[in-house]
């Protein structure tokens, strides 16, 4: 199974996208904002968000 990895894909896929660690909501924002604490989940309002993987872990 070989999958194409096409760059601007990618790019959306993964570029500015965070993770809320509470309620696990989607955002995408700066990472310079993420980093100083000024982006809050819109869901929770938390503002504990990660970056997203880009490869999922295997048994």
């Amino acid at each position: 199974m070989s999958k194409l990895k096409f760059p601007e894909a990618e790019a959306r896929l993964f570029t500015h996208i965070f993770i809320c660690q509470a309620c696990g909501a989607r955002i995408r924002a700066d990472p310079v904002k993420v980093k100083a604490k000024k982006i809050k989940c819109r869901k929770c309002r938390k503002k504990q968000l990660r970056a997203i993987k880009k490869e999922r872990k295997t048994v």
